[in-house]
């Protein structure tokens, strides 16, 4: 096959040939660098040399992964970029093709700094374009509250613009510390990237943002996004509103100031008087186990091939199954039973269903608490909420306790295997009403599996309690009570009909009824 008027095994690999680097979709992604350091200097991005460029080529004959890289140079005033300034590189990062010297007062051509920190979107999260931005918004909202790890901000309608995101949902971006020099952060990114599988930017405290998207289009279009949403919440602290609750109402008094800029997750609850948080688990805890295991879950396996079939060609459901086929594929490393492999795209869109259908029902019988399932799981089960073909369901005395605790300023969390797409729908679409109002936040598996220690840790960061032992966590399960407990948290077990048995002298408090706390 052609590209470009080469062969496509010329444009792969470590090496390109010198007639592919020079052919025509080498010079239209040069000259994209250029046009886009020109506009984001006009949008005080790019100014002072700052911030930087990188794009995939755009040849449809090579496969995304192999695809050669140009990025912008270091140290060149951006708005005066053309074509000719361009680094190209092969997939791995290797250097194909520089630029030449041009005369003083001109620097020495130098690739930009950014460059380590670029091939980490490019190898972890596919990317086809990332986007440095210095501009003033994505520096001073890291400043907003110098000990936060996370920005969080709901319902605006520009959250729409990122990818995986609806106006009601909550946007996450992580944020890292500075360092004296750009190559200096990229474990930190790295890290930040796969602790946040579904962010598609990074903030950098003082610094600036990393955005990505599958293309150029999608990258611009997401920072575009983020810059407008960061320079909103910045005017909105201006003004006194809270930006991460749905009804932004004003900042109260400086202790929810400070709750509100805290790593915490806000949703529509007020602040407490005193730092008490209680974290509630849902199967077994709040929600009998048998409509999970008897309505949930069988609904998820018997649409699952009927919501991959009629989204398929949607931006959400490729993502999922992108991270369908890692969890497979890791899963045939291991010898887990029943994955099966996944064939290429190539092979057709009803191939590709069967064998993510087989993979699925595998890990919906094991019962397996995997994100790549669980989201699914939660795009399959809105579909269901919006129907009206399912209808949440929790213990009678959990809306009353809510309600209490909500009355008393004590905020409540909910931390569940369950996406949290999964969580509020749950709690959104119940028998007794939306209970959502009630409710300050949700974690999931992204946070870390709930029989670890280290994921309650996580949670008490995110919370910013003085100490873990203000958290009150309810759950029925006897090794995430233990990995809790560990944490320093207080716990409570959950005694509910059909949950399994608990061992002898387990040494936990256990009620039978929310009343009972």
């Amino acid at each position: 096959m052609a590209c470009g008027g080469c062969s496509c095994e010329a444009a792969v690999g470590a090496t390109a040939s010198e007639a592919y680097l020079e052919g025509e979709p080498v010079r239209e992604a040069r000259e994209l660098v250029a046009e886009l350091c020109r506009h984001f200097y006009a949008q005080g991005w790019v100014t002072g040399t700052g911030g930087s460029i990188t794009v995939k080529v755009n040849d449809p004959a090579v496969p995304l992964a192999d695809r050669l890289i140009v990025m912008s140079p270091s140290g060149v005033q951006k708005e005066r970029m053309v074509a000719e300034d361009m680094y190209v590189m092969a997939a791995d990062g290797k250097v194909l093709s520089a630029p030449v010297a041009k005369p003083w007062p001109n620097k020495p051509p130098k690739c930009t700094d950014c460059a380590p920190l670029f091939m980490k979107a490019y190898l972890m999260r596919g990317a086809g374009a990332v986007i440095h931005s210095h501009g003033m918004e994505t520096c001073i909202a890291t400043m907003l509250n110098p000990g936060a790890k996370e920005f969080r901000m709901t319902h605006m309608e520009m959250i729409k613009g990122i990818k995986g995101h609806g106006y009601r949902d909550e946007l996450v971006i992580p944020i890292v510390e500075n360092t004296p020099y750009e190559y200096e952060l990229t474990d930190s990114l790295s890290e930040a990237i796969a602790a946040y599988p579904k962010a598609t930017a990074v903030l950098v405290r003082n610094h600036g943002i990393y955005v990505w998207g599958d293309s150029w289009i999608n990258a611009k279009t997401q920072a575009e996004c983020y810059h407008y949403l960061l320079d909103a919440c910045i005017k909105l602290y201006q003004l006194g509103i809270d930006w991460t609750t749905p009804e932004h109402g004003p900042i109260n008094n400086a202790k929810r100031q400070r709750s509100i800029l805290s790593s915490e997750i806000p949703n529509g609850c007020r602040a407490a008087d005193s730092s008490k948080c209680v974290v509630l688990d849902i199967e077994g805890t709040t929600t009998p186990i048998s409509f999970v295991t008897d309505v949930m879950f069988p609904y998820a396996r018997d649409n699952v091939r009927e919501h991959l079939t009629s989204t398929f060609d949607s931006e959400e459901t490729k993502d999922d199954i992108k991270l369908l086929r890692i969890q497979i594929e890791d899963d045939l490393r291991n010898g887990i039973s029943g994955a099966v492999p996944v064939p290429p795209d190539e092979a057709g869109k009803e191939e590709v269903i069967n064998s993510l259908v087989a993979n699925v029902e595998s890990m919906i019988k094991a019962d397996r608490k995997i994100t790549p399932l669980k989201q699914l799981q939660g795009h399959i089960w809105r579909t269901g909420f919006e129907k009206k073909e399912l209808q949440g369901v929790v213990f009678e005395d959990v809306p009353v306790a809510l309600k209490n605790w909500h009355s008393s300023g004590i905020k409540v969390y909910i931390y569940s295997s369950g996406s949290r797409e999964a969580q509020r729908l749950l709690f959104g679409n119940t028998t007794y009403g939306d209970l959502r109002k009630f409710l300050c936040g949700y974690f999931d598996t992204t946070t870390g599996n709930k029989r670890e220690t280290r994921s309650y840790f996580e949670v008490s960061q995110s919370l910013g309690v003085d100490s873990p032992s203000q958290i009150l966590f309810i759950t029925d399960v006897f090794q995430e009570a233990v990995a809790a407990k560990n944490t320093g948290f207080e716990v409570i077990i959950s005694i509910r009909p059909g949950n399994a048995p608990l061992p002898d002298n387990h040494g936990f408090r256990t009620i039978k009824s929310f009343s009972e706390i």
